[in-house]
This record gives C-alpha cells, sequence and structure tokens, in this order.
C-alpha cells in the first residue's frame, strides 16, 4: 500500500478544498491510502503518520507573499526530523491559494520546495500543461503553475471558490503524485 499524507494548513477553507482535491486525486490510484493532516493541530499520530509516508504533499495559503505563519510554524517544527533525515527520498509536493490571480504564490511554492530539498526530499511537478482556455475558471492549470498547484479563490465561502479548474487541478496533481511513488517503486 502507497502512504500519501497531505500536510497542509487552512485559514479560511480555500486551501481545505484544495487539500480535499488532492487527497481524491491521490486515492484514485486502489493501491493508495490517504491522510491529510492538519498541520496546526498536529498531534504525535500526526508525526507518525508523515515518517511512515511514501509521499507527503505541502499545502498552505499565501498571506503577505509567503506561507501561512501556522504552516511556517509547522516547517520550523520539522527540524528533528531533517536532523535525522527521517524524510530523505520521500516523494513531496505542494500546492498554495491566494486571492489574487499572482498574489506571490511562487514565493510559497519556492518555500515549500526549499523545505522539502532540505530534508532531501523527491520534489514532483505537476506535470500539467495550461489548456487552451487558460485563465478561464474551468481551465486546468489555468494559473500556469509548474512547480505545483496555484488557486485563486475570490473573498467568498470554500464552497464557492476556488473554481473548479483549480480543484480539477489538485485532483490530477494528487494522482501524478501517487503515480510517482507507484513508478519509483516498481523500478526499485
Amino acid at each position: 500500500m502507497i502512504k500519501v499524507v497531505i500536510a497542509y494548513h487552512s485559514g479560511y477553507g480555500h486551501t481545505r478544498r484544495l487539500a480535499d482535491a488532492v487527497r481524491e486525486g491521490a486515492a484514485s490510484l486502489s493501491i493508495v491510502a490517504v491522510q491529510s493532516l492538519e498541520v496546526d493541530k498536529l498531534d504525535e499520530k500526526g508525526w507518525d503518520a508523515l515518517a511512515a509516508a511514501d509521499a507527503i504533499v505541502f499545502g498552505a495559503p499565501t498571506y503577505m507573499g509567503g506561507a501561512s505563519g501556522a504552516f511556517k510554524t509547522f516547517a520550523d517544527a520539522t527540524a528533528k526530523v531533517w536532523a535525522s533525515l527521517g524524510w530523505k527520498d520521500k516523494v513531496a509536493g505542494g500546492f498554495t491559494c491566494s486571492l489574487q490571480m499572482s498574489g506571490d504564490k511562487f514565493s510559497t511554492l519556492m518555500y515549500l520546495v526549499t523545505l522539502a530539498m532540505q530534508h532531501g526530499m523527491i520534489w514532483v511537478g505537476t506535470g500539467t500543461m495550461p489548456g487552451a482556455r487558460a485563465g478561464q475558471p474551468d481551465a486546468v492549470n489555468r494559473l500556469g503553475g509548474w512547480i505545483g498547484v496555484m488557486a485563486q479563490a475570490d473573498n467568498l465561502p470554500p464552497e464557492q471558490s476556488p473554481p473548479a479548474g483549480d480543484l480539477e487541478s489538485a485532483r490530477l496533481y494528487g494522482r501524478r503524485i501517487a503515480e510517482q511513488v507507484r513508478a519509483m517503486r516498481r523500478a526499485q
């Protein structure tokens, strides 16, 4: 069984919707067990799940040009894992969401990449080209993110935003993460 853990923070619920879509995509492979963990509510069982994971997908909203403070607190708390190379060679990925179309989401994704690289993880990008209708709410990868999923949510309840294309981008990414773990296992 492939174990994928989605470690995320969501301030208003929009990033949680992306986490749910990543979870759905990863779980679409029958050999995958997926667990979502809210990093600001992490307990010992959560840390154990991260240790046992084959892949960890990080998610954080972009606030003021970077990952949320709650996510940064979690990242800082991984220092003991880092010191023991506990996540070395695990597959990693990431996603973010903000109000603005750009909103400096790239900064947040690069922060997540840097966190993964410091842990010796193997980062997986989206592998998704923007569709012919790039920029439209129902288009996959409408914001043109290749490092990880970039989503934009209007100032609406999370049930109404982010739009369908961003959620589908997250589903496809979750599946890609799981497929990469499966391919790595087959290569061993």
